[in-house]
């Protein structure tokens, strides 16, 4: 079978050997502009107007003020900012596209709207390495505590992850007694609420669900490692503060510890929350939001198959490969 594999791999296309690839959020040159081809006004970039808050099944959120349409089914599509945007988009210039349906609205100081993804194309690489992809998917991913993406489902995630995720650190517990683990599922919506998505099964959701607040820090790139090293914490029980790459110093209300190279931090307080798929959705108030360190380079990652596709264009990306 690693034989298989390894033929799989090298029919992929991939440049890369890692699936995600962590960067500096605002490195990337030319990124993707995302906006809606049914919609009822002119179109605008939502490239960081929506929060992608689920990926099984694939959840975006937009303030409905944002979203330019009424529409319960709707189609997104994802180009290079040299496409031309106008009423009549030529599709031939989008490099992916989403159709998604909503699921939700949640009237809280502003209407937020909750989209499922129903079915994802794209032409990062070409469909035979495609195929490759998920394929290799199918007989070498279906792992203990990894979330297998059936059929469509991994296209849809690839095509997620084609624009850059932050991924922030969250703290919940106390001063004395403490969790911190990795997110990328998260995002500010709207004036005033920020929407945060964790495994439902996880003890990370019921500790964070008990305590009704947490600190979501926004951390230095360079300290990728150590992120996505905390990811087994998930699954773990609060420990002292001594336990986690912690800066010593404590947040401003709850007086929860900040991490080490923390660029941001927000105070949440948790409001309302649903499940969707394996995934509970959380919407918290935000108590405080605190610079920390102004114009650093901010964590995020991408996908390999974006990644494999700016690699053919030409396109740089300051990658951190772990």
């Amino acid at each position: 079978m690693k034989a298989v594999q390894r033929l799989l791999g090298k029919l992929s296309g991939l440049h890369f050997s890692q699936d995600y690839l962590c960067l500096d959020r605002d490195s990337l040159t030319d990124p993707l502009q995302v906006f809606v081809v049914n919609g009822s006004r002119p179109p605008s970039n939502l490239a960081n107007k929506h929060v992608f808050c689920g990926y099984s099944p694939l959840v975006f959120c937009f303030s409905k003020n944002d979203i330019n349409t009424t529409d319960d089914n709707i189609e997104l599509v994802f180009a290079p900012q040299s496409a031309h945007l106008n009423d009549q988009f030529r599709r031939k210039d989008a490099v992916a596209g989403l159709k998604m349906e909503k699921i939700r609205a949640t009237g809280l100081e502003e209407e937020l709207l909750f989209f499922r993804g129903t079915e994802g194309i794209h032409r990062f690489l070409p469909a035979i390495q495609q195929r490759a992809i998920s394929l290799n998917d199918r007989l070498f991913n279906r792992k203990p505590g990894n979330v297998f993406l059936p059929g469509n489902l991994l296209k849809q995630v690839q095509i997620a992850y084609s624009l850059p995720r932050t991924i922030s650190l969250v703290s919940a517990g106390s001063a004395s007694l403490v969790n911190v683990f990795p997110t990328d599922l998260h995002g500010k919506a709207g004036k005033s609420l920020y929407i945060m998505s964790l495994r439902q099964a996880g003890k990370a959701c019921a500790q964070v669900l008990s305590a009704g607040r947490i600190l979501l820090s926004e951390v230095k790139s360079a300290m990728y490692r150590k992120v996505y090293g905390l990811g087994k914490n998930h699954m773990q029980e609060p420990k002292e503060p001594g336990q986690f790459p912690l800066s010593g110093e404590l947040s401003q209300s709850f007086h929860l510890p900040i991490p080490d190279d923390t660029v941001l931090y927000r105070e949440l307080v948790l409001a309302e929350h649903f499940t969707e798929g394996i995934h509970r959705i959380m919407l918290f108030h935000i108590l405080t939001e605190v610079t920390v360190v102004k114009q650093a380079p901010v964590l995020s990652h991408v996908h390999n198959v974006y990644a494999s596709w700016r690699w053919n264009k030409g396109l740089g990306g300051n990658y951190l490969q772990r």
